[in-house]
């Protein structure tokens, strides 16, 4: 395969003079706020993955279409990078700013422009959080089923950015099965509508490339998502396991039996403890593992699948399995699941948040393989997942106060990724790749597919000025890559021992 690769990539960004950029939006755009002192810009340095921290040259908050258009034809035009920000809650580095660049933050286009019930779809701007979607929609019976943890807080613009999960998306799908429509511009300023608000459109499917492009190819202006009807009842059981090996494989007998929960959770005993003691959920704290099973539709038909799932549980080594007495209990126990990341919080200075992807298969495996990876590393490791869909988030705690810690946990955070890629999996399940797994994107794709993805991108940025240095590697970076690793005395792809 012959792709054109544009070497100008592996270059270095181009050089932005501030105060004149600065005079020029202030002239080109006059209505427009723009801070450029050093004490307006920290707030920006960083997203949610705050361990890589760069100060913005220029922060750009627009609150009208038109002002983000002559933004975007100036920058293009001045050669001016540009970073999309949304709520900053990513936790992969994909809205770290430039120092030669600017960031554009679309928080302030956070209206609900229109829930058509008969449709059951909501059209909404991109800084509209993703559970404020769901509050909107209720009056009508209605939500919107991608539900991540930080759902409180994050913007539907940057879910769509990074094609966001969440716990119920095993039964429900990522956000890009939840989507119909989207409007976007181009750096040149050129809007794009990709999608329809009819279930197909001509063409290629550029909404689906689009989603989880991490701000690579255009700006978000506007989202159409499908909205779902809530289920008539909910039902959660919590199984307590005497090993996460045991959990593990009680997920995978789950599936197998042709069960699709609504939400497949496990936590490993440190995520259980942190939750425990942080929400108080009434969890099992002796537990080494826990699952968190919810069911959802008709009464009848829930009302079986819960006795088939304790069935398997049981079968699978479960020690106990309760159901959620009531709805207040149902919502405690997802509670403590969602409270987990700022649980484990509690327990170490920092922690490392990982994101891989592996079949459903090889977890009990993996998680043998991470328990391993953390005594060579002496970091501890709790674990949480999307076990039914196999998106797993080991928690890497650590003190970034200690000289070397840090080190220590980017290290491991790479090979347990390059370890989900070993095994058939992914280097991300929703938090994007972004600053954070540019190097492992190198373990997962060659050369011919990396040169195929700058060839995507190119094709909507042709300078390169959209998010530049995120998500797809340069293939001299890979190349450095690839000799780190044979140097060390292990190549890229080292064959795995089978768990």
């Amino acid at each position: 395969m012959n792709i054109l690769y544009d070497e100008r990539l592996d270059g270095p960004l181009p050089q932005v003079n501030k105060a004149e950029l600065l005079k020029a939006l202030q002239h080109a755009v006059p209505d427009l706020d723009i801070l450029w002192r050093e004490d307006e810009l920290k707030p920006y340095e960083c997203d949610g993955l705050s361990a890589y921290r760069t100060t913005p040259m220029l922060v750009a908050l627009p609150r009208r279409l038109e002002q983000v258009q002559t933004l975007l034809k100036l920058c293009h035009e001045k050669n001016v990078p540009v970073v999309a920000r949304g709520a900053g809650t990513g936790l992969s580095g994909g809205a770290l700013p430039l120092e030669q660049g600017l960031l554009l933050v679309m928080a302030r286009f956070n209206h609900i422009l229109h829930i058509d019930p008969a449709a059951r779809t909501a059209r909404v701007q991109p800084g509209v959080r993703n559970l404020a979607i769901s509050q909107a929609a209720a009056p009508f019976g209605l939500y919107y089923a991608p539900d991540p943890s930080s759902q409180i807080a994050c913007s539907i613009g940057g879910n769509v950015a990074e094609n966001a999960g969440g716990v119920h998306c095993l039964k429900y799908g990522l956000t890009v099965h939840n989507l119909l429509k989207i409007e976007v511009l181009t750096i040149e300023g050129e809007r794009l509508t990709l999608g329809s608000d009819a279930l197909d459109s001509a063409g290629f499917d550029l909404l689906a490339l689009f989603t989880g492009s991490e701000g690579l190819l255009g700006i978000i202006t506007e989202v159409t998502v499908k909205l779902l009807p809530k289920p008539q009842v909910a039902k959660v059981l919590l199984a307590s396991f005497d090993s996460v090996e045991k959990a593990g494989r009680a997920v995978a007998e789950i599936i197998a039996a042709g069960i699709i929960p609504g939400g497949l959770e496990m936590m490993d005993n440190l995520a259980i403890r942190a939750a425990e003691d942080f929400i108080h959920a009434g969890y099992p704290v002796d537990a080494e593992a826990i699952l968190l099973c919810e069911l959802d539709g008709v009464e009848a038909d829930v009302h079986d699948d819960c006795q088939r799932v304790r069935e398997v549980m049981t079968a699978a080594g479960a020690t106990e399995v309760r159901q959620a007495r009531d709805e207040a209990e149902r919502v405690r126990f997802w509670a403590g699941r969602k409270n987990a990341f700022p649980a484990i919080g509690r327990l170490s200075p920092d922690y490392y948040c990982m994101d891989g992807t592996i079949p459903r298969r090889e977890l009990p495996g993996v998680l043998q393989g991470i328990a391993r990876l953390g005594d060579e590393y002496g970091l501890r490791v709790a674990n949480v997942f999307h076990a039914g869909d196999g998106n797993m988030h080991p928690l890497i705690l650590f003190d970034a106060n200690q000289p070397g810690e840090l080190h220590r946990a980017e290290a491991l955070g790479g090979k347990i990724l390059e370890l989900c890629v070993q095994v058939g999996g992914s280097i991300t399940g929703e938090h994007g790749v972004g600053r954070e797994k540019i190097n492992q994107m190198c373990a997962q794709f060659n050369n011919d597919e990396l040169s195929l993805f700058h060839a995507v991108k190119a094709a909507f940025d042709p300078q390169g000025l959209l998010n530049p240095g995120k998500n797809i590697p340069t293939l001299h970076r890979c190349a450095e890559f690839g000799a780190m690793h044979i140097h060390a005395g292990q190549l890229p792809f080292p064959e795995l021992e089978r768990f």
